[in-house]
């Protein structure tokens, strides 16, 4: 392990969790994909999980070179990264490919690749968040100078993914209050947003209620479906309930699930149930942990960073990973409504966890800057 960490920078730790995440991953996604792999793959069980062990190894590539990039490059990259985020947000909301009765994917040609436009969106609004933020803090206060040219990107990149996505633009939209707070924005002026934003979702979800073939219906069936709890129009919910309470304090042991034949989605949106029906109450507070830990080094890392745009960035990305972990196994256990998202590198994906992956990139960047710095200090007074 010492020699491995030679060749890395940043936080040990941070590599560590997401090592240990990604484990995780690899088994529970090899246990819960066995029924879509006999129904897709005439019974081959080792396709999935050479296909996801692969992601996940590209994954761990594109976080190495990522935290070898000086983060302040980044600042400058998000500029048009941003206009990019746009045109392909918009470009997906009416040509994008159609999934699960939503727009959300764009197919690469020639390479035949899927992915979700706000994943990059997502990354990118929270770097452009914590550089306008850096910059303007010498007069952070004012509203029109400072406020208003960070409210914009936010309100333009929630309002391109809420059609097709409710709750990823719900938890974007919250992180970057949160960045926004973290970065001393005025208080008052966060409040202003946060109503003008109900109003505009209120006057948002009234037009598309008058367009065919709207999302406004799901979310209402998902709400109604969480607050009534009937088996029949909750199944997925029920089944993730069974898995839990059958999986004890030390559960059944990898591989011996029996509620992966029956839930929807048992290696992405409930794969948190499948890994307590397996490991138990143990091992779903060892993933919580390990999510905890995550958060924590994130906050020391803002902490300890001597630049603005490095710290904003870094608690942007951190809590928003964090934050759409707690949400997936919040909706395991039946706390939240289904949301369709996906537990950060356990659940089985691929640009989402590439995206991921950067992200965490990102943070160890900011993280090896930190090192550097202090290892100029200590020559510098040798």
């Amino acid at each position: 392990m010492s020699t491995i960490f030679k060749y890395i920078k940043g936080d040990k730790v941070i590599w560590i969790v997401v090592i240990i995440l990604s484990i995780f991953s690899v088994l529970a996604v090899y246990s819960s994909t066995g029924t879509l792999a006999y129904k897709k793959q005439a019974g081959n069980t080792e396709y999935y999980l050479l296909k996801h062990a692969t992601i996940l190894i590209l994954g761990f590539v594109l976080m190495y070179f990522t935290h070898r990039i000086k983060y302040t490059y980044i600042s400058r990259i998000s500029q048009i990264a941003l206009y990019i985020a746009i045109l392909l947000l918009a470009y997906t909301l009416f040509k994008g490919t159609n999934l699960n009765e939503a727009k959300r994917w764009l197919t690469l040609p020639i390479i035949n690749l899927t992915f979700q436009s706000s994943d990059f969106a997502k990354l990118v609004l929270k770097i452009y968040i914590a550089r306008l933020l850096s910059i303007k803090q010498k007069k952070i206060k004012d509203f029109k100078s400072a406020f208003v040219p960070i409210m914009l990107p936010i309100l333009i990149i929630c309002v391109l993914i809420l059609p097709a996505n409710f709750s990823t633009a719900a938890i974007l939209f919250t992180t970057s209050l949160i960045i926004m707070f973290v970065g001393r924005v005025n208080l008052k002026y966060i409040f202003y947003l946060i109503g003008i934003s109900i109003v505009s979702l209120a006057i948002f979800i009234l037009i598309l209620m008058s367009f065919p073939n709207n999302r406004v219906g799901v979310w209402g069936d998902r709400l109604e479906n969480f607050y009534n709890g009937g088996s029949e129009e909750n199944y997925q919910v029920e089944q993730a309930k069974i898995a839990i309470a059958t999986g004890g304090i030390f559960g059944k042991k990898p591989g011996r699930s029996t509620q992966r034949n029956f839930l929807p989605s048992p290696y992405s949106d409930f794969i948190y149930a499948i890994i307590i029906e397996e490991y138990g109450l143990l091992g779903g507070i060892i993933v919580i942990l390990l999510y905890m830990i995550l958060l924590y080094r994130g906050v020391r890392i803002v902490i300890k960073t001597p630049g603005d745009f490095g710290a904003f960035m870094a608690i942007g990305i951190t809590f928003s990973l964090v934050f759409q972990a707690m949400i997936n196994m919040a909706v395991a256990v039946n706390l939240f409504p289904v949301t369709g998202q996906t537990l950060p590198f356990i659940s089985m994906g691929g640009t989402s966890l590439w995206f991921s992956s950067i992200s965490i990139g990102i943070v160890l960047s900011v993280s090896r800057g930190i090192e550097e710095s202090k290892k100029e200090k200590q020559n510098a007074t040798a």
